[in-house]
């Protein structure tokens, strides 16, 4: 459907490699898009051969998400080979558990640098290069920016203050840029995931008495999938949601209505 078509636009996605991030990159790629995959070195590179075998394109980035210097050096890299960047996916994220009592200033440091600096440095670059973008012909849009918040932008969690601090901010920075941007044809939203058994919640998952308390208040009944994620990142992404700026999706098996 046209509504939903990607064809002749590119991504740039971060957190790629493996589950959500993954997920979206092969849904992008499969609704039309080429990708330009930022990675850290020696990361698996599967996602290049998915989208490739979907007749896509897929440019790989060597960056450290952890470091803003890094960070700082990938935009520039992009748009000098000749790129324009329709669709920004800011997926890379990291988590780290203490009570709050001992959590580390390392920690607090590094998660907040991965999960909400870098991508306030993505959207502050890639949307300066949107800015001066012509617009899409038969539309007023110029891009579109999706950054992955979660459930803990609403919730405070237990033992993850960094994460809940970081993943509010997302949120809150999400609101400020769509209200800079969705006038000059830049919309800006967020994707938060719900419980997803992936890598990053493996902690949850082995525990068996949290996991089940977690199950029991999922109307879906179940854990999310990186492939739920699929179509809510097409749409975003896409012109079928031309109106919608600003927003928090949540996916997540309607936890937040419970």
């Amino acid at each position: 459907m046209d509504l939903f078509s990607l064809t002749g636009k590119t991504a740039l996605i971060t957190g790629g490699t493996r589950g959500i991030g993954q997920a979206m990159a092969i849904a992008l790629a499969d609704a039309g898009a080429d990708i330009l995959l930022a990675l850290r070195s020696g990361a698996d590179t599967s996602t290049k051969a998915k989208v490739e075998a979907l007749g896509r394109k897929c440019t790989l980035y060597d960056v450290d998400i952890a470091s803003r210097e890094s960070v700082a050096a990938l935009t520039p890299a992009v748009l000098k080979d000749g790129h324009r960047i329709d669709i920004l996916v800011n997926c890379a994220g990291i988590q780290r558990r203490h009570p709050a009592h001992q959590f580390p200033d390392n920690d607090w440091d590094d998660v907040l640098q991965v999960n909400l600096s870098a991508v306030f440095q993505l959207c502050r670059d890639v949307g300066a290069h949107m800015l001066e973008q012509p617009v899409y012909e038969g539309s007023n849009r110029r891009g579109s920016i999706i950054n992955v918040a979660s459930l803990l932008s609403f919730q405070g969690g237990i033992t993850v203050p960094a994460y809940a601090a970081s993943k509010g901010g997302v949120a809150q920075l999400t609101k400020a840029l769509s209200n800079e941007w969705a006038s000059k044809g830049i919309t800006v939203n967020a994707i938060a995931p719900g419980y997803i058994a992936t890598d990053m919640n493996t902690a949850l998952i082995d525990d068996k008495d949290r996991a089940a308390s977690i199950l029991a208040r999922i109307p879906a009944g179940r854990w999310g999938l990186p492939e739920d994620f699929k179509g809510a990142v097409i749409f975003l992404a896409s012109k079928a949601s031309a109106y919608v700026s600003g927003e928090i999706l949540t996916v997540d098996g309607g936890w937040m209505g419970r």
